[in-house]
């Protein structure tokens, strides 16, 4: 019996990944990049036990069975058959954060089940090829592995799909204030939101323009460039909410009070803060700003009647193990 734990970080997509050229590998249809969320994570304690008939999976002290243990199941499955292992593991996780909300739950998660298994089996893979095996559980865990601001590779292939960091947590001070709207787990996952992106007229077009925005995302972090960032970030979202609204059937993940703070956001940069927003797959809002001006704009959140809480993260580092 061998045990390792592991933490990882949540992850906000500034452009975004939706929609896979490959379900099964999780071959997303165009680049992406990240930030990490620190403080905001999954902690994920891994136990590979010969004495088990079958894997365990508890969520928050919360026994799961069903297609969570399944989904869990078949991503252990994926560490045996590369690790060369046949034992059944006991998976323990928590998070800190809403499960299922728009945080990137199933990201920090499945990054963190990764690094816990690989380090309890007593094995040492590369960071790049753990990046990898995390995407077969959650295509954007991928890019909670490595630290602060992270790119994820297309790629055609299994091996050529993979996630580096091209920027340290310190090397731009922006805090993400998430404004909390919804605790409610979402009712269609993200998992499915892939599947379905293709039937959107729309995503044709989203992605085309992909690769460009993706080089000018890139381009204004490493130039501390807010004005420009805002911009492709804030297009880069509505471009995903789009398809996912004119996929069949469609996702509506927005609520009223999503719209409010969108709106607000925007005048508010008008006004002069340097706050923008995006959206991952939930009714929460990602307000990125510099810090300078993230007590005001978290201020200006929590007076919105509608907002149950407001978070605030700094870039974060990347997955680690925090016992073996």
């Amino acid at each position: 019996m061998s045990t390792a734990t592991a933490r990882a970080n949540a992850n906000i997509a500034f452009i975004k990944y939706w929609g896979n050229t490959d379900n099964d590998l999780r071959l997303p249809v165009n680049s992406s990049i990240s930030m990490n969320l620190d403080g905001l994570h999954a902690q994920t304690t891994v136990t590979w036990d010969d004495g088990l008939e079958a894997d365990t999976f508890a969520l928050n002290g919360k026994a799961h069975f069903g297609e969570a243990l399944r989904r869990v199941s078949r991503h252990l499955d994926v560490l045996r058959q590369r690790l060369n292992i046949e034992a059944r593991a006991r998976v323990e996780s928590s998070n800190n954060f809403p499960t299922g909300a728009g945080i990137a739950s199933s990201a920090a998660a499945f990054a963190a089940l990764t690094v816990a298994g690989v380090a309890a089996a007593g094995a040492a893979l590369t960071e790049r090829e753990l990046t990898t095996i995390a995407r077969l559980g959650s295509g954007s865990a991928s890019r909670s592995v490595p630290t602060g601001f992270v790119e994820w590779h297309a790629g055609s292939t299994h091996d050529e799909s993979f996630a580096e960091s091209f920027a340290p947590p310190d090397y731009w001070d922006i805090v993400d204030v998430i404004a909390v709207v919804s605790q409610q787990h979402k009712q269609v996952g993200s998992s499915a939101g892939h599947h379905s992106a293709l039937t959107s007229d729309l995503q044709a077009a989203r992605v085309a323009g992909a690769e460009q925005r993706f080089e000018t995302c890139r381009r204004t972090i490493l130039e501390r460039d807010f004005a420009a960032f805002a911009d492709v970030v804030e297009h880069d979202s509505n471009l995903m909410h789009a398809v996912m609204m004119t996929s069949r059937p469609p996702l509506f993940y927005w609520l009223p009070p999503t719209l409010t703070i969108m709106e607000q956001v925007r005048q508010w940069r008008a006004e002069g803060l340097r706050v923008c927003y995006t959206l991952d797959a939930g009714p929460n809002v990602h307000c990125i700003c510099v810090r300078d001006d993230a007590e005001q704009v978290s201020q200006r959140l929590h007076a919105i009647s509608d907002v149950l809480d407001v978070r605030l993260a700094r870039p974060g580092a990347g997955a680690t193990i925090i016992n073996i």
